[in-house]
């Protein structure tokens, strides 16, 4: 007679999200656009790191005499918290991903009015992608959302919901919304 084991899905004593972790091409104006445009809260410096080994290839999947400038940490309100990197390195390609390269990625912002946050985004020189699109039928119906572009070109998001997404109305199940709360400090 064999032993049945227990079947695990997923990461054992996953709570979820800590931080998005990122590279700039110049922190100071990095902190700039984080702190006075998007409205967080930063927090603490580490750097420079470089090493004679292959510790940053063998840890970072960089090249091995990669220099970590400086390593800055921000909050964003109820959402995760970010790590932003300022690099240099021999192989360093200086163009961030589009979305429909490998590895490329947006970071989406929940705000209570997508049309306030684009007015305010154009009012610090923030180039805006289009018009917000409005969801009204299927799962995403009620969402309004908008790409941007961060000074070095980084892609980001603005979305809405107030009143939910359709999905809500199918299921009990829920993605992660800032009026989940639970963790606030």
């Amino acid at each position: 007679m064999s032993e049945s084991k227990a079947v695990i899905h997923g990461m054992p004593g996953l709570q979820g999200t800590d931080h998005v972790g990122f590279t700039v091409p110049d922190i100071e104006q990095a902190t700039d656009f984080f702190v006075n445009v998007i409205g967080c809260e930063q927090h603490y410096d580490l750097g420079p790191f470089q090493t004679e080994d292959d510790r940053m290839q063998t840890h970072l999947n960089v090249h091995p005499r990669t220099i970590m400038r400086k390593i800055r940490f921000f909050r964003c309100k109820n959402g995760s918290n970010y790590e932003v990197f300022e690099y240099e390195a021999a192989d360093q390609v200086l163009e961030p991903p589009r979305n429909s390269d490998i590895g490329g990625h947006h970071l989406a912002l929940y705000v209570d009015d997508v049309y306030a946050a684009v007015a305010h985004l154009k009012s610090c020189g923030i180039r805006v992608l289009g018009n917000p699109t409005v969801r009204e039928t299927g799962p995403s119906a009620g969402q309004t959302w908008v790409y941007f572009l961060s000074p070095w070109g980084m892609q980001f998001e603005l979305v809405s919901f107030p009143n939910g997404k359709g999905y809500e109305k199918e299921t009990t199940s829920r993605l992660w919304h800032t009026a989940d709360r639970r963790f606030d400090i």
